[in-house]
């Protein structure tokens, strides 16, 4: 189905290759994502979102980002990210510390135990990733779909005042 009318209006729908591709692309994401989870939570009890909060934080000077920083460099919303560090404190893995210029900001800080566990789940994690994504593309293909992926990621993510993003919310 091209087109309907909906309210006098007319509504160019999805043709039928891209009906396909976008119930590909949604098959395969929500696939990926249930076996990388699956393979955290088995090796370190974490969900994937957790192991990129933990990433992210190992990568930053001193393991340690503004809380509003650290959920827009994960994609996430506030909410959520409140929640996820309060886990992972209970886990030992981070830590807040209070921002000494702005007493309402606060940093997440990646521990030393919280180090530990990523070093020793990262050989696992990669393992997973290449072997459910990178080693059933050949170069040509990752190199395609990295270059799509920046292109949709840029198009969401606008630098206009009161963009709605999740870090955000």
């Amino acid at each position: 189905m091209n087109t309907a009318t909906e309210s006098g209006g007319r509504h160019r729908w999805l043709t039928d290759e891209e009906q396909r591709v976008w119930r590909a692309y949604l098959h395969a994401t929500t696939l990926l994502e249930d076996h990388l989870d699956r393979q955290l939570q088995r090796d370190a009890g974490m969900p994937h979102v957790y192991y990129g909060l933990l990433v992210t934080l190992a990568e930053a000077p001193r393991r340690r980002l503004r809380m509003t920083e650290l959920a827009m460099k994960s994609k996430i919303t506030r909410s959520r990210l409140s929640h996820a560090v309060a886990r992972l404190e209970r886990n030992g893995w981070v830590r807040r510390e209070e921002c000494p210029s702005d007493k309402r900001g606060q940093f997440a800080v990646l521990t030393d135990e919280g180090a530990g566990v990523l070093r020793r789940t990262a050989p696992g994690h990669v393992a997973a990733v290449r072997q459910a994504m990178f080693e059933r593309l050949t170069p040509d293909q990752q190199k395609a779909l990295g270059e799509i992926m920046e292109i949709v990621a840029e198009g969401l993510q606008p630098d206009e005042a009161g963009a709605d993003l999740p870090w955000l919310r």
